[in-house]
């Protein structure tokens, strides 16, 4: 990874420099393409915009890395705050949501049941809402936990899908292990800054890898979810695909909101199922640093946004 989207990445941890972008009068513009807005309602509002259009969405409350079992019940709540409106839309599975486990206390003491245990209503309550929820996959100290509690919600919520990152070295076996029936599996590159021991830091090496699991997962028997902006990745997945016998509604294609909108259009135009990632919430900091780091025409976006309303 460049030494810039490596210091951007270490950054996204920095509760100084939060504070500092947080209150800079010419962030909260910028931020406002990758984030739908800090309250239900506006996510909701870019929701129906977006399903209107023929894309369909899935919804992640933004908030990490947990400190304290308060904040845990926080973003509980705010899940179940959410599913009982996308119930409301009655939208099924063209809005589902994500969520990262970290949210939830699993970096607490006992954090892999708090996780479980907070997590658990929330995908009782998409199901009562006829949609799913997806484990978003974090830094490569959580996976083991994560796919524990994935195998766990599945046992009565089968529909429930994960996140596989490409960097890491152990996910084509975990690629196999997930490309059964029922599984749901979102296949990403990989955001977080790794250790060179247990991830890809090469990026034509990464891409190679995305391509080495994305052929495992459209020759299993799950769903992928091709969760990709790389044109050249999307052309591979539209080639690959029919080989496989995969017809259009058996795969699809994701990207993050804000990025390649015209693209996203095309593709659902041209029949592919295409859904965006929409984060809201007040604690984008992280999120929005992670962005910045994995292209550098979104730092290029940034600094420009600075320079002219600086």
């Amino acid at each position: 990874m460049p030494v810039l989207g490596s210091a951007l990445l270490a950054a996204a941890r920095s509760d100084g420099l939060r504070r500092l972008v947080a209150s800079a009068p010419v962030t909260r513009p910028v931020v406002d393409r990758f984030v739908a807005g800090e309250e239900l309602a506006a996510s909701l509002a870019v929701t129906r915009e977006l399903t209107d259009r023929g894309l369909q969405v899935t919804l992640d409350h933004l908030g990490e890395h947990v400190t304290d079992a308060a904040q845990a019940l926080r973003s509980r709540d705010a899940y179940l705050a959410l599913a009982d409106a996308l119930r409301g839309e009655r939208l099924g599975t063209r809005a589902e949501m994500s969520v990262k486990l970290s949210a939830f206390g699993q970096a607490l003491p006992g954090g892999h049941d708090i996780a479980y245990r907070n997590v658990l209503p929330v995908v009782e309550a998409a199901a009562a809402a006829d949609t799913t929820v997806t484990l978003d996959m974090e830094d490569h100290t959580t996976v083991d936990s994560t796919l524990a509690i994935l195998d766990a919600l599945r046992e009565r919520f089968p529909h429930t899908g994960a996140v596989l990152q490409s960097y890491l070295f152990r996910s084509e076996e975990d690629c196999r292990a997930l490309a059964a029936a029922g599984a749901r599996v979102r296949l990403v590159k990989g955001a977080y800054r790794e250790p060179d021991t247990v991830a890809h830091t090469d990026r034509r090496a990464v891409d190679r890898a995305y391509l080495r699991c994305l052929k495992i997962l459209l020759a299993g028997s799950g769903y992928p979810m091709v969760a990709t902006h790389d044109p050249r990745l999307v052309a591979i997945t539209q080639a690959l695909a029919p080989r496989y016998g995969r017809a259009p509604d058996d795969y699809e294609f994701q990207m993050l909101y804000g990025i390649r909108g015209t693209e996203q259009r095309r593709l659902a135009a041209q029949g592919h199922r295409m859904r965006v990632y929409v984060p809201y919430g007040t604690d984008w900091y992280g999120y929005f640093m992670r962005r910045l780091a994995e292209r550098p025409a979104n730092l290029a976006f940034f600094a420009r946004s600075l320079a002219t309303r600086g």
